[in-house]
């Protein structure tokens, strides 16, 4: 034991013994257990030392150093005497006890046995036992996360599963610092945390990090901790921050820290408590599951909760201010403008807020119209793009690189499968994960994954700032091409085949239906690609091969029921596997039903829709059967519209079974009908546009064109814009096969036109596709 700190301790003892503490220090001798203080005078110091070493004298020794802690911090006066008396005895003794602004038994021999500090009067130094920031103002939403946290930071549940440690995370701007600071204050609120609310912010994504040791310096200060007495070494702060917290608990409870902005869990654990009756509440921009913590993921606000932060915020600027109220549906739109991101939400309110002037409507219009969203979205003192700097700075470069590449995919939303293509990484789940634990990227279903608009918008910004960027997209942008082109011939192979057999990815056709249906707003978007170097051609043929699936889309899909997915993670809808075959037994029903009543129309509407159905289920002969039966039973009975429709079908269906000369006979059958017996314009344009394939198909490609120009001129005066667009689309065609470019060019733009006239965006994105080839 250090000599200096027994000689202390005893000069400590006989200056209570002589009376120096006044009626306290002679309570405190005569209460002194084990006859210590009748050691002082007989006993050696060395004898005093092994005395107060002995476990029971221990515990009893820190009992009666307590008390007489309180009774010297009480009376400031008293303890100078207590100070004078011991230099009398032990010459420099009392100067180190009391350095005239505190009691302090740190670095004394008393403190090694009882852990003991006093602060005196108003000359002691400053604690900050309630550190935490105010509440943001206008803090709307997050009603869940705060009861998940009022859960985990609840005291009375300790018996429980005490959770000592919860790590809100998510992405820069999500909310995560106001969340924490709100759940602080409820904490506080209830009682539950006397012992003190500490705050440090950990710098995580600062240019320098903060590192764990000016944490544990900045919280030993704020628990009252003597600067000059803070070690140097982190270990020895860390222990002196656990005794202290520990001593805090027994003084005046547990205590919560609020460590904030951390970037790893080695910034965190020095700080944790050593005891059960803490807690801590950590922010973080990336998943810290290595704490074994509480893990809260936030993500952006609802539609509801953006709206309220909007409104409160510039009811907080000026009470009469009703533009978030008077507009909802363009206050919607400048929420979405916003990614729903609490930090975006409050920007654009300060804006609002700072020019009353500035309409919603023309705030929406200006962040809408901008190519450099990001750059409108800071107030002078908050950027969104600042947020989104800290944290692509701080990711290793593999994962800069795939946040960057994800950035160029069609849409927000991609498969697996197309990320390992843009990635050209066969194996992209572990960067994937990577910056899913940073909220990069975010799970949008089983194999599927999700930028926020903002963070796409950014990463997309940082690619193409840069040249050898661009061209590392570009490539990219080649590779998902080609992956879409493979997989989009092989799932709509699986459409119009009457052969069907296994193909790369799908095992049957319901999940090349599926594929198809779920990737189809990233292959219409992927067609915008064919500006970029070396996508103009492979952009075409995607085009080329979505036909099949829109056609099929356009006749067959109003008849097939469609499945929402399960999740909910997805717009994108399926379509119920088995349901052709259900279908046709319903059909059967049907049919043996009008034929017992003796309706002969309603039978032969029920088998011309039969037919339909065998040609979903690739049963091409019975297809063939049931138009055929369709088209007696509707001419015997006299009904001319419904014949020219079994015809029509009929047509179509040898059509696609290869007999393109029966095709064509049944197609000029229901043409004459239209033609000679109904009169109806757009039918029989109808007719001539299904005539003019297997016209094509014999190699009559004279006959084509001209079937096509008369379906054109009357589908155009029959108002029929879709098959107008189809038409101009099948003219296209004929003239890219004959080598006219120029003339195809001109027809694929104005199949562009019309498609958009008639309300079908991907058709017309095909077009444009085709007419911008090289």
């Amino acid at each position: 034991m250090d000599e200096d700190r027994i000689t202390a301790l005893t000069a400590l003892l006989r200056a209570l013994r002589e009376g120096a503490g006044g009626e306290p220090g002679r309570t405190a001798m005569r209460e002194l257990p084990g006859g210590l203080g009748d050691m002082v005078e007989a006993t050696a110091p060395a004898d005093v030392a092994r005395a107060v070493l002995d476990p029971g004298a221990r515990g009893r020794l820190r009992t009666w150093a307590e008390e007489l802690a309180r009774s010297l911090a009480a009376d400031p006066e008293l303890a100078e005497r207590v100070a004078e008396a011991m230099d009398r005895h032990v010459p420099g003794s009392g100067t180190v006890w009391y350095a005239h602004d505190h009691v302090d038994f740190s670095g004394m021999f008393l403190r090694e046995v009882v852990g003991v500090q006093v602060n005196v009067g108003a000359k002691a130094p400053p604690t900050a036992h309630d550190s935490l920031p105010p509440r943001t103002t206008g803090f709307a939403g997050r009603t869940r996360e705060l009861e998940q946290l009022r859960e985990a930071l609840d005291p009375s549940r300790a018996g429980e599963l005490p959770v000592l440690v919860t790590a809100v995370s998510g992405l820069g701007g999500i909310g995560k610092t106001a969340l924490a600071v709100v759940a602080g204050h409820a904490a506080r609120d209830r009682g539950w945390y006397p012992g003190g609310l500490f705050f440090v912010d950990l710098r995580g994504y600062d240019e320098v990090p903060g590192t764990p040791e000016s944490a544990l310096e900045s919280l030993l200060v704020a628990l009252g901790v003597p600067q000059e007495h803070i070690p140097e070494r982190g270990d020895d702060r860390a222990a002196l921050y656990r005794t202290t917290l520990a001593e805090r608990e027994g003084t005046h409870g547990p205590a919560l820290i609020l460590a904030d902005n951390a970037s790893s869990a080695d910034q965190v654990r020095p700080l944790l408590p050593g005891g059960s009756g803490h807690r801590v509440l950590v922010t973080a921009r990336s998943r810290l599951p290595q704490l074994d913590a509480r893990l809260l993921r936030l993500d952006e606000l609802t539609g509801a909760d953006a709206h309220d932060l909007l409104d409160r915020a510039l009811r907080i600027a000026d009470p009469s201010d009703t533009r978030i109220t008077d507009d909802r549906a363009r206050a919607a739109d400048l929420a979405g403008l916003c990614g729903h991101l609490p930090l975006a939400l409050r920007i654009v309110a300060a804006l609002l807020a700072g020019d009353p002037e500035l309409s919603v409507d023309d705030l929406v219009a200006q962040l809408d119209t901008s190519r450099q969203r990001l750059k409108l979205l800071e107030d002078g003192e908050r950027s969104v793009l600042a947020s989104f700097d800290l944290s692509y700075r701080r990711l290793p470069d593999d994962q800069a690189r795939a946040l960057r590449l994800l950035a160029l995919a069609p849409t927000a939303r991609s498969a697996t499968a197309a990320v390992a293509a843009l990635l050209d990484d066969t194996a992209p789940s572990a960067v994937l994960s990577a910056l899913l634990r940073a909220h990069l990227v975010e799970r949008a279903g089983p194999e599927r994954w999700r930028l926020h608009d903002l963070v796409r918008e950014y990463a997309a910004t940082v690619a193409a700032d840069q040249p050898d960027l661009r061209a590392e997209g570009d490539a990219a942008r080649v590779r998902v091409l080609r992956f879409y082109c493979t997989r989009t011939a092989a799932a709509t192979d699986w459409l119009w085949d009457v052969v069907p057999s296994p193909r790369e990815g799908f095992e049957d056709r319901d999940s090349a239906l599926a594929w198809l249906v779920m990737e189809q707003e990233n292959l219409v978007a992927a067609l915008e690609w064919t500006g970029h170097d070396g996508c103009g051609h492979l952009a075409a043929a995607l085009a080329d091969q979505l036909w099949h699936y829109l056609d099929w889309r356009r006749e067959s899909g109003p008849q097939a029921p469609e499945r929402k997915p399960e999740d909910g993670t997805t717009a994108a809808h399926s379509y119920r596997p088995g349901w052709v075959n259900e279908a046709i037994g319903t059909r059967v029903q049907a049919i043996a039903a009008h034929r017992a009543s003796g309706d002969c129309v309603r039978e032969a509407v029920a088998w011309n829709a039969l037919g339909f159905l065998f040609g979903e289920a690739l049963r091409v002969e019975e297809a063939i059967s049931a138009h055929s039966t369709a088209v007696f039973l509707f001419q015997t009975a006299g009904d001319w519209n419904g014949a020219g429709a079994a015809w029509n079908n009929l047509g179509t269906t040898l059509s696609r079974s290869g007999r393109a000369r029966g095709a064509v006979q049944a197609h000029a059958r229901a043409r004459d009908i239209f033609q000679q017996v109904t009169g109806d314009l757009g039918k029989e344009g109808w007719a001539w546009t299904n005539l003019a394939e297997p016209l094509g198909r014999l190699g009559r490609e004279q006959e084509e064109a001209e079937a096509s120009e008369i379906a054109l001129d009357l589908c155009e005066r029959s108002g029929m814009l879709l098959m107008t667009a189809h038409i101009l689309r099948n003219l296209a065609s004929q003239h890219r096969t004959v080598d006219d470019p120029a003339t195809a060019r001109a027809y694929w733009t104005r199949s562009a036109e019309a498609y958009v006239r008639a309300g079908a965006p991907h058709e017309a994105a095909c077009a444009r596709a085709m007419a911008r080839a090289p």
